[in-house]
Order: structure tokens, then C-alpha cells, then sequence
């Protein structure tokens, strides 16, 4: 453990951030998995569940919890998927 204070606070503001990452990273994946399923489904909101996923990689990539070229890799997943389930 830091024995100095700003260190210390550190530590706290690191924690802090760590989970509110967590908690984005979370509910980013769930809205994926979401999607994935409602294409394979083959739901009528499907392409409105893909929408919403690629809206939150979106935002994570905005706010630092993804790589861009990792959110190109994810949408780009999804947009293939409702495009092979449509045709």
C-alpha cells in the first residue's frame, strides 16, 4: 500500500474509474448478446436491436472503454449477421 497521500488518492480515483469501466463494459456486451440473439431469433426488432448495440460501441469508444478498430470488428459482426439472416 502507498504510504504517500497523493498515491493513495490514486488508488481511490483508480478503483473508482475501474468500475464504472466494469459496469460499461457489462452493459455493453449484454446489449451485443441481445442483438446476437434477437438476429438469430430472427425477431422483427432485430435490426432495431442491432442499432442500439452498435449505438453503446459507439459510446464505449467515445469514452475510452474500447479500441476503435475493436468497435469496427464488433459492428461489423452484427451488421454481417443481419445481413446473412435477411437474405
Amino acid at each position: 500500500m502507498p504510504n504517500i497521500k497523493s498515491a493513495k488518492k490514486r488508488v481511490r480515483v483508480i478503483a473508482t474509474k475501474t468500475l464504472i469501466n466494469k459496469s460499461a463494459t457489462a452493459e455493453l456486451k449484454t446489449d451485443i448478446k441481445k442483438a446476437v440473439l434477437a438476429v438469430e431469433n430472427g425477431d422483427a426488432n432485430s435490426a432495431e436491436a442491432v442499432k442500439v448495440a452498435v449505438k453503446k460501441i459507439d459510446k464505449a469508444v467515445a469514452k475510452g472503454i474500447l479500441h476503435k478498430n475493436s468497435a469496427a470488428r464488433k459492428k461489423s459482426a452484427l451488421a454481417g449477421k443481419l445481413n446473412a439472416a435477411k437474405a
